[in-house]
């Protein structure tokens, strides 16, 4: 099963081809990252139109079971996650109705202050807010995942600690190895999952160990290493994947509307533009590499199964439902 929890790429058949061509199950893809409700909607109009287009290649996936459903048909399963808040606006009441609408993460914040908790690029981080404690125990309620890639330490720690339900950081890695904002340094990795919770690996190269000169082999002894810190069955993929978007993107993504200039944050690795990717993965059909490189780095069959899909199948499992009564 090989799962990635995180991509948002220029959509395409093309891309849902090399989907199946890679043997990909699932992915966590990116609905919103400034919109508004309305605007939400009108992204996940478009992906049913894709839906209907591609059902040969592609499905909406809600529950754990659509995984299974999606590689005994030959498809992949599309999740769809928030990257800020920002849909559910200031009404607590959108949570649940962007449930039923299918989204099965949110982030609390995108880079910078929300109403709900500190992004990574803020100097100051005061945790989670008084609204952020609220939305926190209805996405619980409901079966939202509360994702903390794009938050500060405190808030993710506080995060991790409020949540009745293990969180999740979709897309990240750890900062002793490549020191960037946007990478979680060991105690906040710690917190995650003492609480059950996951770290999906990126492959964005502003977080990587030497950037796009980062080796396969490096990618996968830090996730050996992480591994032996943390436990196997916490840790998956979320690869980040920006295929063929343009530049654009990339500057919509850090300054929404927020900004007049662009604001990469105090000491940001980012840059202008997309980097290139590693030669060893560019597209969904590189997974391989990576299965590869962790038995290389001598990672026994479970264990290499549970991080290319099966420890965030069991996540899906647990997290996509309501609370039981």
């Amino acid at each position: 099963m090989r799962i990635d929890n995180l991509q948002y790429a220029n959509w395409s058949e093309k891309i849902f081809r090399q989907m199946r061509e890679g043997g990909v199950d699932a992915v966590h893809v990116t609905i919103a990252y400034h919109e508004n409700f309305r605007e939400t909607v009108l992204n996940i109009e478009q992906w049913n139109r894709w839906f209907e287009q591609y059902p040969q290649l592609i499905m909406h996936g809600r529950y754990a079971t659509d995984v299974k459903l999606a590689r005994e048909t030959g498809r992949t399963a599309i999740f769809f996650g928030l990257q800020n808040p920002s849909p559910i606006e200031d009404d607590i009441g959108l949570v649940e109705i962007l449930h039923t609408l299918g989204i099965r993460f949110m982030q609390l914040t995108y880079n910078n202050q929300s109403l709900l908790a500190t992004g990574c690029y803020e100097t100051e981080d005061p945790g989670i807010t008084r609204m952020g404690k609220q939305v926190i125990n209805e996405m619980n309620r409901v079966g939202l995942v509360v994702d903390m890639s794009h938050s500060a330490d405190r808030s993710t720690i506080e995060a991790a600690d409020l949540s009745a339900r293990p969180i999740a950081i979709t897309h990240a890695n750890p900062y002793t190895w490549s020191p960037a904002l946007r990478n979680k340094k060991d105690d906040v990795i710690r917190a995650v999952t003492e609480n059950g919770g996951m770290l999906g690996f990126s492959l964005y190269p502003h977080h990587l160990k030497n950037k796009t000169a980062c080796t396969a082999g490096d990618f996968c002894q830090m996730i050996a290493r992480t591994a032996d810190k943390f436990g196997t069955e916490h840790l998956g993929l979320g690869s980040d994947l920006c295929q063929d978007q343009p530049d654009s993107i990339v500057e919509w993504m850090r300054v929404g509307r927020w900004s007049k200039t662009i604001d990469y944050g105090e000491g940001s690795a980012d840059q202008p533009g997309f980097p290139p990717m590693p030669e060893w993965f560019r597209d969904n059909r590189d997974f391989g590499n990576i299965e590869d490189g962790l038995r290389a780095v001598g990672m026994n069959a479970a264990e290499v199964d549970g991080i290319m899909g099966n420890n965030w199948y069991r996540f899906y499992t647990d997290n996509f439902g309501p609370v039981a009564n």
